[in-house]
């Protein structure tokens, strides 16, 4: 909750890895690691798991996932230690996620029955839930004062490099990032496109969307997994893409 002033801190089901982000980026702020670094190697974790899932060795899958949560954790955790900010750090970060959510997904369907068409539905809603959530927390951190702005609520213009990256790598990257979020960022502004106008999020709100954080989602696939549960994994993801409406519900009757 360092991108929040204090009134606006809320209980984030989706955040258990922040702990263990923290201690691992202390044991590496003096040290040569970077935060880029620590994106790959919540990257070589995902595709550990990954690995895992394809031998069928689920409860190494699920251990290997949470693991990719805390290490992700560290890497935003490390820049603020070092006072780094990057936004070529914060957009590999969110590629990174994206193509890792897919292929957990395209694992799950290779070693199941399920349906490839059922899987990239799964996939499509899994994104669209994380959207939300990170549109609303965006805005709650941009309306925080004193809160993380290097999030924008609208990111439509390529931003300008901060000390220590090139432009052509923040160019690069925000491109990859704009064709693998856009269209998505683009339905949720759609269904909710008055939400930035808020004074700010209560926090039983923002506690409840939490739900639908990367964590959360991944905690959920974590445990279904060893629970011989992963034939549920797809139809589950379809069926929670349903609770959008009743957040955005709750957003525009309650909040404003």
């Amino acid at each position: 909750m360092s991108k929040l002033a204090a009134q606006d801190k809320f209980l984030d089901l989706s955040d258990y890895g922040r702990s263990f982000g923290r201690f691992f980026a202390l044991q590496l702020k003096d040290s040569r690691f970077t935060p880029i670094h620590v994106t790959l190697l919540f990257g070589l974790s995902g595709l550990i798991a990954i690995y895992c899932i394809l031998v069928h060795q689920y409860l190494l899958a699920g251990f290997f996932i949470l693991l990719k949560s805390g290490i992700d954790a560290a890497d935003g955790e490390l820049a603020r230690l070092k006072n780094t900010p990057s936004y070529s750090g914060r957009y590999l970060d969110s590629v990174f996620d994206i193509v890792l959510n897919f292929m957990f997904l395209m694992a799950i369907c290779y070693v199941s029955e399920t349906s490839i068409w059922f899987t990239l539905l799964a996939f499509i809603g899994l994104q669209l839930q994380g959207t939300l959530y990170n549109y609303y927390y965006v805005i709650l951190r941009n309306k925080s004062v004193g809160g993380d702005s290097t999030s924008k609520i609208f990111e439509y213009k390529t931003p300008k490099a901060l000390p220590g990256e090139t432009q052509k790598s923040v160019n690069i990257l925000f491109g990859i990032y704009q064709i693998v979020y856009g269209t998505f960022d683009k339905i949720i502004h759609a269904l909710d496109s008055e939400a930035y106008k808020v004074k700010t999020f209560p926090n039983w709100f923002m506690t409840l969307l939490s739900l639908y954080g990367l964590g959360f989602q991944l905690l959920i696939i974590a445990v279904m997994l060893p629970m011989g549960w992963i034939e549920l994994i797809v139809p589950f993801f379809m069926a929670y893409t349903l609770l959008i409406f009743a957040l955005i519900g709750i957003r525009k009757k309650c909040i404003v």
